[in-house]
């Protein structure tokens, strides 16, 4: 829901960014959880194990929008088959 109200602004803000062609380190950041797999022997090997990686929601948003745009247009200039 959070998502539809700062698209647009986020998009606005980002734009400059990309013109600029500067890449935020935030939207490149993510955070590696660490879960024990369920069942294994043995904790100390690293096959039990497995790890997550959360991406930056900004991030999700941001590229979910600009996919969007490019389907839009796309469709419109019939660039697919």
């Amino acid at each position: 829901m959070a998502a539809l109200v700062i698209v647009k602004d986020l998009a606005e803000a980002v734009s400059y960014y990309f013109a600029s062609r500067i890449i935020l380190k935030s939207l490149k950041e993510f955070i590696t959880m660490v879960l024990y797999k369920e069942g294994k022997k043995n904790y100390s090997l690293p096959g039990s194990y497995r790890l997550i990686a959360l991406k930056n929601t900004l991030a999700k948003v941001l590229k979910k929008h600009v996919a969007n745009i490019i389907s839009k247009a796309a469709e419109e200039y019939r660039l697919l088959p």
